[in-house]
């Protein structure tokens, strides 16, 4: 398939300006945005990602300055390389209000056509490189990720394999062997969960770590998961209060899995001998654990320890992981709308605090009023990454929506057009086998049966979106995604 192309936003009042900026600087692969006005920009940049702005400053309404400054406010556009364009005269303080907005180059007219091309060219290769570089990582996660899916089967049938010889036999030495070989085996079970893990944050932002969403008693959670640890490390003191209401929403399991690794963190790097200290204390907008224990990290170290794959302590021989822990603990409060903080001194020791809202979104509980009912409506999840699509079903089926999935546009197509209900919804991703999320949309439209049913677009490149559509980008955030469901779910049911 071709590659979409790169754009550039040209923002003149003057027609004839713009036909041709236009046209000395369309060629394959680049395609240029016009717009009249500071409005039409933005307008065009709600919409599209652009490699460069090209702007003229001299402009009724609102000028080029004031457009650079409003771009440089929007998250969306702040990154966005901008170049000013002029026919006023070289005054040095309007030339430093231009880099003062956050301008790139400052051009004068007459623009020299080959002057203008070579500055945009650098910025057009810069987008390519960057275009490619997002390219080459999504394709090694998803690797990753379908190794690592692919590898659980035949290692949980040798795990398994081991522990039935070992129910068997009685010889020691036989039996120490099996231990031996079922222990590495589990350790490989869980680099290979941690590998998943981080193909899931990386590619669905979180998604899939909260795959359940329950009432729960954080104090609880950790008392299981001390019990649990103390079994482990029984020559070690672990002392544990809890205080005040400590219930929150989330998934148990991956809560658990947090608590899991930083306790287990303490444990393994703390200083010998020393106890470890939890608490956990219930606020009214959220849930504070602290994690205690007398071991020091050093300044250098505390900056890294959240990146993947870090550089581990000289005592990292006492742990058995890939550098993984501490990343995906942080995705797991991350998504249940929480943080984790860490500090560390040779006074205080080390203080791992996890911090946890009242709710899983992080916001207070919406009220039935506020939120149409889902219950009878019916959503179409399109999406070829099958951990996101089976997260975003059981996303959907906890807000009580009928979820239908499909894993590649012509499953789609069949579905929509099968004997079944239509969807009230559907949510389409735009990279797909057999048949393009865009091919999809366009097949929707031209059949009368399905043109009018709403489509969210999940994508990584929201300019690849068609125009007019909902766009939420990837990686996703659930409590938009199911928002904007809602939203659309509701209003198709309206008469």
């Amino acid at each position: 398939m071709k590659p979409e192309p790169i754009k550039i936003l040209l923002v003149d009042d003057t027609a004839d300006n713009l036909v041709a900026l236009e046209a000395l600087l369309r060629r394959d692969g680049v395609q240029p945005l016009t717009a009249r006005s500071g409005a039409e920009a933005l307008e065009l940049l709600l919409v599209h990602e652009v490699a460069v702005a090209l702007l003229d400053v001299q402009m009724p309404e609102m000028d080029g300055f004031e457009l650079g400054e409003l771009m440089r406010g929007a998250e969306r556009t702040r990154h966005v390389p901008i170049i000013f364009v002029t026919a006023g005269s070289r005054d040095p303080e309007r030339v430093f209000k231009g880099y003062e907005t956050g301008a790139v180059d400052f051009l004068f007219k007459p623009i020299d056509p080959l002057i203008l091309r070579s500055k945009v060219d650098v910025f057009l290769e810069l987008a390519n490189q960057r275009r490619q570089i997002a390219q080459a990582l999504r394709l090694n996660e998803m690797f990753v990720g379908i190794l690592g899916h692919d590898l659980r089967n035949p290692l949980g049938a040798m795990v398994a394999g081991a522990e039935l010889l070992a129910s068997q036999l009685t010889d020691d030495r036989q039996l120490r062997t099996l231990r031996r070989m079922t222990a590495a085996g589990s350790r490989m079970t869980a680099m290979i969960e941690q590998l998943l893990d981080l193909t899931r944050a990386r590619l669905g932002g979180g998604l899939g770590f909260v795959r359940a969403r329950k009432r729960l008693d954080v104090g609880e959670l950790v008392q299981r998961t001390l019990d649990e640890l103390r079994a482990t490390s029984p020559d070690r003191d672990i002392a544990f209060q809890a205080t005040s209401d400590c219930t929150t929403s989330g998934d148990p399991e991956r809560l658990i899995q947090l608590f899991g690794n930083l306790v287990a963190n303490a444990l393994t790097h703390g200083a010998p001998g020393t106890s470890i200290s939890v608490t956990v204390v219930g606020k009214s907008c959220d849930i504070v654990v602290e994690i205690t224990n007398q071991g020091v990290i050093p300044p250098e170290l505390v900056l890294t320890l959240f990146e993947p794959f870090r550089g581990k302590p000289q005592d990292a021989a006492r742990s058995a992981g890939l550098g993984l822990g501490l990343f995906i603990s942080q995705q797991i409060a991350m998504a249940h709308g929480g943080e984790i903080t860490i500090e560390s001194s040779a006074a205080a020791g080390t203080v791992v605090t996890v911090r946890l809202p009242r709710t899983a979104d992080g916001s207070e509980e919406r009220s039935a009023s506020a939120v149409p009912d889902a219950t009878g409506k019916a959503v179409l999840i399109v999406e070829d990454d099958e951990h996101l699509r089976e997260s975003l079903r059981q996303a959907f089926e906890d807000q009580h929506y009928r979820v239908a999935t499909a894993s590649d546009g012509l499953e789609a197509i069949d579905l929509m057009r099968g004997d079944g209900p239509l969807p009230d919804v559907v949510v389409l991703d735009l990279v797909l086998p057999s048949l393009d999320g865009h091919r999809v949309y366009h097949a929707m439209q031209r059949d009368p049966k399905l043109a009018d049913i709403p489509v969210v677009v999940s994508t990584g490149n929201p300019a690849l979106a068609p125009s007019g559509l909902v766009v939420v980008p990837k990686p996703l955030k659930l409590a938009r995604l199911l928002d904007e469901v809602a939203r659309l779910s509701a209003r198709s049911s309206a008469p």
